[in-house]
């Protein structure tokens, strides 16, 4: 319906955004099940956080001497960060097999930055207040730069393309679980700064590892689910459980360290197979 200005004469009708504000939002926005699932991933990260102020920080703080109790708050913080990581994964997964919404790959980064990102850098800062040979400032750095690589790796995964099936550099999950199994070696402060250091440049370099399809998935799961019963023996003082959670976490550390070499070795025998091939080419 037209309506008439009585000093201008002129003709003015509903702007179309009236209507719009109260049209329903669109399907295409609503939460997907891999949202959901991602969103789990996020409550897992903020409760790790929860776990290591309550557990750790706060009761050396106050003088308590329950080392029973911060072993299995870290234990706990630890396993939670596992649980984000098995939403890591499998929100992926879901969404490649049924309907993603939009805000999935934004929910994912977010959530990514919480669990993998401030979570395990907490996880050292707390260390580096606890620990009985740390540098409390030294420390603080060291999870600044762990957070800051997230944050560029992230940042980096969702403006870079990279050839199908592989990431560039270290992935979140996988950075966040081997910072917080150097922290749980209880090596000497320096070397385990030097570890967090390295693993946080493995980060936001170009090395190339294999993104978990099929079998990889299935192995990484296995993976999570056998650390997360290491853990689980460490905080409830099992027989050797000591033992036990630091070959979990060397284990971890190991395919830290060999899965780029393996990526670098198979990138210089690709260059040397394609200069081959150039060469074949150019002969008569």
């Amino acid at each position: 319906m037209t309506v008439i200005d009585p000093d201008t004469k002129a003709g003015w009708v509903p702007e179309a955004d009236e209507v719009d504000e109260e049209e329903e939002m669109p399907l295409s926005l609503r939460l997907s099940i891999a949202d959901t699932l991602t969103l789990g991933n996020a409550t897992c990260g903020f409760m790790a956080v929860y776990f290591t102020t309550t557990g750790i920080l706060i009761p050396h703080l106050t003088g308590s001497q329950e080392t029973g109790m911060a072993r299995h708050s870290a234990a706990t913080a630890v396993i939670l960060m596992l649980c984000a990581a098995v939403f890591d994964l499998f929100d992926g997964l879901v969404a490649r097999k049924l309907r993603s919404s939009p805000m999935g790959a934004e929910l994912d980064n977010l959530s990514d930055l919480i669990s993998f990102g401030l979570a395990p850098a907490y996880f050292v800062l707390v260390y580096g207040m606890v620990a009985d040979d740390a540098h409390q400032r030294v420390a603080a750095v060291g999870a600044i730069v762990v957070l800051l690589a997230v944050v560029l790796r992230l940042a980096r995964f969702s403006c870079v393309t990279v050839k199908d099936g592989t990431f560039q550099g270290m992935p979140s999950p996988f950075g966040a679980l081997t910072v917080v199994s150097i922290v749980l070696l209880e090596l000497p402060f320096v070397a385990t700064l030097l570890a967090i250091l390295g693993t946080a440049w493995l980060m936001v370099s170009r090395v190339e590892y294999p993104k978990p399809r099929g079998r990889l998935a299935v192995a990484m799961l296995s993976w999570i689910v056998l650390s997360m019963g290491l853990l689980a023996a460490w905080a409830f003082d099992a027989p050797s459980g000591q033992l036990l959670l630091q070959t979990g976490c060397a284990l971890q550390l190991v395919m830290g360290a060999v899965i780029p070499l393996f990526a670098t070795a198979r990138r210089v025998n690709n260059f040397r197979d394609n200069r081959r091939e150039a060469r074949a080419a150019q002969l008569p």
